[in-house]
């Protein structure tokens, strides 16, 4: 073994890089390559904006009862929603933001327990309002609400349209 260690040492050691010709190359590249950087762009100044529209509305803010008024378009012998009564409770949500959480009866009828989206818990029972379309409450029997809603139907003319609301159904749950 010793014989062949030997004479793989002296012939690795005989075995040096010739560097001097990657130099010269190197150099003579440096010496003929010239670098040309262009300078920056000068930027012209531009005049300050002078805001005068003090007078106007503000465009970052909502107006206030600025809208244009709305005309409520009425058809003769055309069923119609009763829009100067007062709204109730329960007819500032939706009926998919409303969920039954149950019912109770006492000496003066059905009683359903309604929970709104926002928490909070009402009680309803037949003739009550609810909804955003005019609903009313039609009856109360068997673990569930009747509801019969009044929608447009875009002539000026009102649908009625009749929908269940049941306990656990999922509507108004977060």
């Amino acid at each position: 073994m010793k014989w062949l260690v030997i004479p793989l040492m002296l012939l690795l050691t005989g075995c040096q890089a010739e560097k001097a010709d990657l130099k010269q190359f190197v150099a003579e590249v440096k010496q003929t390559t010239r670098v040309s950087i262009e300078p920056y762009p000068e930027f012209s100044r531009m005049p300050a904006f002078e805001y005068d529209a003090y007078e106007q509305r503000n465009p970052f803010t909502r107006p206030g009862n600025q809208g244009a008024a709305q005309i409520k378009a009425t058809k003769a012998n055309c069923r119609q929603p009763d829009f100067s009564r007062s709204k109730g409770p329960l007819e500032q949500y939706g009926t998919d933001a409303l969920n039954v959480k149950g019912f109770f009866t006492n000496p003066e009828g059905t009683w359903a327990l309604i929970q709104a989206n926002d928490g909070s818990l009402h009680k309803a029972t037949v003739g009550d309002r609810l909804g955003l379309f005019f609903g009313r409450i039609t009856d109360i029997a068997n673990g569930q609400i009747t509801i019969i809603e009044m929608l447009p139907d875009g002539t000026g003319c009102w649908q009625e349209k009749t929908s269940t609301l049941a306990i656990g159904d999922g509507r108004g749950e977060k």
